[in-house]
Formats: C-alpha cells, structure tokens, sequence
C-alpha cells in the first residue's frame, strides 16, 4: 500500500510560482529532487505509489508522484533526496496547519486529485474559498 508525504512549501504561495522557482534554478531535463535531513523509516512503501503533497500557505494544493528516496552523505552529513515526478497534479485545496520537516500522510488522509475537464482552471484563491465554503 502507498504511503504519502506532507511538506510544507516555503517561498512559494502558489504552484505556479514553484514551477517558475523550480525552471529558474534548474535545467530542462535535471530530475526535480527534494532534499531534507532526516531519511523516512518507511521509504519502500513511499516508492511503492506514494506522492509528496505540498503545502501552500496553509492549504494543500499539489502533489507530485515519488519516484525515489536516496540517503546521501554519511554520519552528521548523512541527507535524504527524494525525486520526484516533474508533473504536479492539482488536489482539491485542503487546510492543513503549519508543522515543521515532514510528515507521513496516510491514503485515507489525502486530499483527491482535481479533474482539469470538470474544473478548468480555477484561481488557487478562489478554490480556497469553495473548499472553505464547503461548496467544493
């Protein structure tokens, strides 16, 4: 069974501005890769069909499939990498309070994905507001 991983996305209020901080720091064809200090205990079920949610601002927004988690370096230097699928796929906006590093995020417990041909492309905000409303 797939397990999920939660982090939040510090220095980008949108998935749009990620995809731009992410072209601007990087090339074309280089794997999208999420450093972090501490290696997860349960990383074969995170490769075994897991995502990496984001957390934008205090709501859930995107996720991006992991494709593999590496611990590089040895001792105190010791950091895990993880890659992870270059597509985000959009999630219905879901409030989720600030925490610190990661956290494990069960199937049950994820947001679904958003259908781009039932919804189009609505604003992040006004998607927030639906969700909060609970019109969404």
């Amino acid at each position: 069974m797939a397990l999920h991983m939660i982090k939040l996305c510090v220095g980008a209020a949108t998935v749009e501005e990620l995809l731009d901080w992410h072209a601007a720091h990087h090339g074309a064809g280089d794997p999208w890769i999420m450093r972090t200090r501490q290696t997860p205990k349960r990383a074969a079920e995170m490769t075994d069909g897991g995502s990496l949610y984001r957390v934008f601002k205090g709501v859930i927004l995107c996720r991006q499939a992991i494709i593999e988690v590496n611990t590089v370096g040895e001792g105190v230097a010791a950091r895990c990498e993880v890659t992870l699928d270059p597509t985000p796929v959009r999630v219905a906006p879901t409030p989720r309070r600030a925490f610190q590093g990661w956290r494990y995020l069960e199937p049950k417990d994820a947001p679904q994905d958003l259908s781009v041909e039932a919804f189009g492309d609505v604003p992040t905000e006004l998607a927030r507001q639906l969700r909060e409303a609970g019109a969404w």
